[in-house]
């Protein structure tokens, strides 16, 4: 063997012993008549020194070492004289005996240390380098290890991890596929599963009873932080369950991820209804770090002469504690924000508590001290708070204030990464109206059941049926989602028909789901979690991409293998395919 210790593992316990460690050369420090060499592996560093004691022959060999040069080295573990406490190893240091380059290495392109001086682009691009980072590797072995915990809880509860097929049916519904030709199969394609859905589906119907899987699921949709073309899920499907049955298991799992790996419980997880949150929070992904709940002014401000009120659907508003010393400056940077095209809001109404609980504003013209004292009344607003208000229509100015409540959030530093507010949020709508292409499609997918009290509605009142969905989300982040799930058939097709399906679309879209449940489909639910989100968010990180071995840049594009990338005309030939020249494009 290369080694028969790493090089985080050496302690004052071996000081006297002959190990032999394999590495690579992060640093050398050359004082003269001393060099100090740090060879690096994936557990950790250790110090190399050749001083007058070390033969000429090798001192010279020492001298001649590159960064990131591959070496055996054996040695004596000795006391270090100045101890580093910054590192495990830092109370010892190896005297070198015999060294062996194993390989040698070009410069890098940027310094492989935590403050790397690489750019994002350049560190995608040599990953293979990135990922020799102990801050990137403590990333990927975090995910390692959070999926250990995954697997272990829902083994303990008799939950099957099964594989599903990479290569599927293409629907149209949902978001934009990646699709692959068939060579055998001339014009004809697959489709990258976007989930596992069907699959699950089905093996309920085997009768596995309780699925899961950590899987990649593919999206040909626009990029963000929080998303890639390629991601994984921790897919779950259980039967002979309601959803009170799922969330609990779940919510199970989640609280056993929180002690296992960051050695806190959370405790039980609140439920929210859609309506609620968007009406208190306007957006149904809440984050329950910090208050500032929407408080509605709009029947106590309108009659005032104030036409920007008095024309509007929806006047709401939040109070932030201790902003009132907000300057002009702040006040003008905030709406800049709301008033952006992605927000849509028409501006901001500012009012501030004084020290006296007298309320300054800035539409103090059109309303008198004892009509101000009742916005400060009814968001219980105190000396030094200041409340911020929008206008305009509601299913606009509800987000707008969402953002707005997220930014003061931020800037009151109220984001606490280590302060974790996990909730469920249920009872979604089933639908949602599609004006492009003027019908209703599924919010979550067709498959999906309406809650029992509202099924009358979908012939009657569509949009007003509420859905057997849940999401959890985790300080503003929708960790997860899922939904009980259809299982009658006839109830399957009435879905289907609301949704627009033609009885010959969904035979030819689902047809083989539908002939499975004529053969008795128990009554099933599942879930999936977003693996990437979860593990970004336990690493206190902004973007799933650094916690991804190989991850797509924002364009979607590897630009590390420069993928994706044209193939040879004579792939193309077997394929039946032919270059198109995209619009616009000569």
């Amino acid at each position: 063997m290369y080694r028969n210790y790493t090089c985080g593992e050496l302690r004052l316990a071996h000081v006297g012993q002959e190990p032999v460690l394999a590495g690579w050369v992060q640093t050398v420090r050359n004082h003269g008549a001393m060099t100090f060499v740090d060879i690096r592996d994936r557990y950790g560093i250790t110090q190399l020194v050749a001083d007058e004691n070390t033969p000429l022959a090798m001192k010279e060999l020492v001298d001649k070492l590159g960064r990131e040069y591959v070496i055996q080295v054996k040695g004596t573990v000795r006391e270090r004289s100045s101890k580093n406490p910054k590192i495990p190893t830092g109370e010892i240091e190896l005297d070198i005996k015999e060294l062996t380059v194993l390989n040698k290495a070009a410069v890098p392109p940027f310094t492989i240390q935590d403050d790397s001086d690489g750019g994002d682009e350049l560190r995608m691009k040599f990953r293979y380098l990135d990922l020799r980072r102990e801050a990137v590797r403590k990333n990927l072995e975090l995910r390692a290890r959070m999926a250990h915990v995954v697997r272990n809880y829902l083994n303990n509860l008799q939950f099957i991890e099964t594989e599903t097929p990479v290569l599927i049916k293409s629907t149209p519904e949902g978001a934009r596929d990646f699709v692959v030709p068939s060579r055998m199969n001339p014009n004809q394609f697959y489709a990258l599963p976007q989930s596992p859905q069907i699959f699950k589906q089905l093996l309920m119907v085997a009768g596995f009873d309780r699925y899961y899987q950590i899987v990649k699921c593919f999206r040909d949709e626009d990029l963000r932080a929080d998303r890639q073309p390629e991601f994984t899920q921790i897919d779950c499907e259980m039967s002979f369950v309601k959803q009170e049955d799922v969330l609990n298991t779940f919510e199970g799992l989640a609280r056993h991820i929180f002690i296992e790996i960051k050695g806190i419980d959370p405790g039980d997880f609140p439920r929210m209804t859609f309506a609620y949150a968007m009406e208190n929070y306007g957006c149904d992904k809440p984050d329950l770090r910090f208050g500032m709940i929407f408080k509605d002014l709009t029947n106590i401000v309108k009659g005032k002469d104030f036409k920007l009120f008095d024309d509007s659907e929806c006047v709401v508003g939040i109070c932030v504690p201790g902003c009132g010393e907000y300057t002009r400056k702040q006040l003008d940077a905030l709406t800049e924000l709301v008033k952006r095209p992605q927000v849509g809001a028409k501006g901001i109404v500012h009012a501030k508590v004084n020290d006296d609980g007298s309320v300054k504003s800035s539409v103090d013209k059109y309303y008198t001290q004892v009509e101000l004292g009742k916005w400060r009344d009814i968001f219980g607003a105190k000396p030094g708070d200041l409340i911020l208000i929008l206008y305009g229509e509601k299913e606009r100015t509800l987000p707008a204030l969402s953002v707005l409540r997220l930014e003061m959030g931020r800037q009151c530093g109220l984001m606490d990464r280590d302060n974790f507010k996990p909730l469920w949020v249920v009872d979604f709508p089933l639908l949602e109206w599609n004006e492009e292409s003027g019908r209703f499609h599924a919010m979550h997918h067709p498959f999906t059941s309406p809650k029992p009290e509202d099924i009358l509605l979908l012939d009657s009142d569509p949009g007003k049926v509420r859905a057997n969905a849940y999401d959890l989300v985790i300080n503003g982040v929708e960790i997860g989602g899922g939904s009980v799930r259809i299982f009658d058939s006839e109830l399957q097709a009435k879905m289907f028909k609301t949704l627009g399906f033609t009885k010959q679309e969904a035979d030819n879209q689902f047809g083989f789901l539908m002939e499975a449940f004529k053969y008795g489909a128990p009554p099933h639910a599942g879930i999936a979690f977003g693996f990437d989100r979860l593990v970004s968010m336990f690493a206190g990180l902004d973007s799933i991409r650094d916690v991804i071995a190989f991850p797509k840049n924002n364009s979607g594009r590897d630009v590390m293998n420069d993928s994706p990338s044209e193939i040879a005309q004579i792939q193309l030939d077997e394929l039946f395919l032919s270059l198109v020249t995209p619009k616009g494009k000569s």
